[in-house]
């Protein structure tokens, strides 16, 4: 079985290396991006670092639907420097859901300088394909997902707190069934958030996800 890229493939990875304008460059990733290749994936990661949101978005994207393969080349590319890279690189591995991602987001949720680190990681942890793990790593995994969601429920800025209930939610929905007791205090503290937060989003998302659940 040949596993080579085809000619059609090749093309649409050269088109984005010789974008010559922004648009033409969002154009090709999105092209690129839809051909679901994993071949795409270096060039994927490496416009994540280009000064270019649309792109970045496509390269998201992309990055998302090629799902698992993605994981490692990401989690290998991090950029410590470029928090913009780094951002989007969060924000691909939360819309994966791959457990193996679990310490960078908890830890990024929790310690990154950079709020759209921050939020992209908090919204992340609730989104974790937690069926992916063992039975008795759930458990843990979970737990440790709660305990840094609530820390970041209490982050200085309202859009990381915000994301923190949309992970909380998700988290809820998740141990509902098995672990009743986390259900529990997770719904109580969007019930502290809903009343107490300072910013009047946070409190209606709060609301909205209490009443979901």
């Amino acid at each position: 079985m040949n596993n080579q890229p085809s000619t059609i493939d090749n093309q649409f990875i050269r088109a984005v290396e010789e974008a010559d304008s922004s648009q033409g460059l969002i154009d090709a990733v999105k092209d690129l991006a839809a051909a679901h290749i994993k071949e795409a994936i270096p060039i994927l990661i490496t416009v994540l670092g280009y000064n270019n949101p649309g792109a970045a978005v496509a390269a998201v994207d992309g990055l998302v639907e090629i799902g698992e393969a993605a994981v490692l080349p990401l989690l290998e590319t991090l950029d410590g420097y470029n928090y913009g890279a780094r951002a989007w690189a969060i924000r691909a591995l939360a819309g994966i859901g791959d457990p193996r991602g679990l310490e960078i987001l908890l830890d990024s949720a929790a310690n990154d300088f950079s709020f759209s680190v921050r939020r992209g990681a908090a919204r992340g942890l609730g989104f974790i394909h937690w069926e992916k793990l063992s039975e008795a790593e759930v458990s843990d995994a979970q737990q440790r997902a709660f305990q840094t969601l609530l820390q970041v429920s209490q982050d200085p800025e309202w859009v990381v707190r915000y994301a923190a209930v949309v992970g909380l939610q998700s988290l809820a929905k998740a141990v509902k069934a098995n672990y009743p007791k986390w259900f529990e205090d997770i719904f109580g503290n969007l019930k502290e958030i809903a009343n107490k937060d300072t910013t009047l989003a946070v409190r209606a998302r709060a609301k909205m996800a209490i009443e979901y659940l």
